[in-house]
């Protein structure tokens, strides 16, 4: 089928399931938007532990796809996989929650290597590397970047967590502003930022570089950069997580 045809089948689902909220135009459209779970699945999961099953993880993101299909505002200038994915990622990020996924012990040598760093950096003067904090604890580098990267992860907001306004019962998926156009402002704003973000992207080495532009501006997964780089997945996953870990310290640093 061509993709003219495939367009045309698809906006008369979409009809369909508007209209008349038909169940089988329903399943349709959960075969064609499945993609986008997977998707947000593999990326979350980057941070997870092992111990985390995908099949949960998956199980979250189609409630979330469900609650978009049943929410989705067509007369909004929102094209639907830009909210989708804002349900998914936060139907998922919601359901991590609710089980308690991070474990105490974590959360416990998260703070330990907190301490560490902010010792360490106030001997030397400058920003502390995780070789040099694993060595400090009698760790491994690895265990003091994964440590990190998971309690980082554990601070992220979900789209469907109430907002800090409290005279007010909206979520931040409620707040989200259709508009493609920024204010002046918001341009400005986001312009430092990124100028801010590129220029502690460029000390980092070729390889951290590479990884860092592939998986979140280009939205390769690892196994594809991996294939780019003509290194191994689980290579490819050590460099993304001890380069977060730079990365962490230095816009903690700036507040950013």
């Amino acid at each position: 089928m061509s993709k003219v045809k495939e367009s045309v089948t698809l906006t008369k689902v979409w009809d369909r399931w508007v209209k008349d909220r038909d169940p089988l135009a329903g399943d349709r459209l959960i075969e064609v938007y499945l993609p986008l779970v997977d998707y947000h699945v593999q990326r979350i999961s980057v941070n997870l532990p092992r111990s985390i099953q995908l099949d949960d993880l998956r199980s979250h993101g189609l409630v979330g796809l469900y609650d978009a299909l049943e929410k989705f505002d067509h007369t909004r200038e929102l094209k639907f996989d830009t909210y989708a994915s804002f349900r998914i990622r936060g139907s998922i990020i919601d359901g991590l929650r609710k089980e308690d996924w991070l474990p105490r012990s974590i959360r416990d040598k998260s703070k330990k290597v907190e301490q560490t760093i902010e010792q360490l950096e106030q001997q030397h003067g400058r920003y502390v590397t995780s070789e040099e904090v694993a060595s400090e604890l009698g760790w491994s580098a690895n265990d003091v970047t994964n440590t990190m990267n998971e309690s980082f992860f554990s601070h992220l907001l979900s789209i469907d967590e109430p907002t800090s306004d409290t005279e007010r019962d909206d979520t931040y998926s409620s707040s989200i502003v259709d508009q493609q156009t920024p204010t002046p402002e918001e341009s400005l704003g986001t312009k430092a930022r990124n100028q801010e973000l590129a220029k502690y992207i460029k000390t980092l080495n070729e390889n951290e570089q590479l990884v860092i532009s592939l998986f979140y501006f280009e939205e390769f997964t690892l196994t594809e950069i991996g294939e780019v780089l003509n290194l191994s997945t689980s290579r490819i996953s050590q460099i993304h997580s001890k380069t977060l870990f730079k990365l962490q310290q230095k816009l903690k640093k700036d507040n950013l």
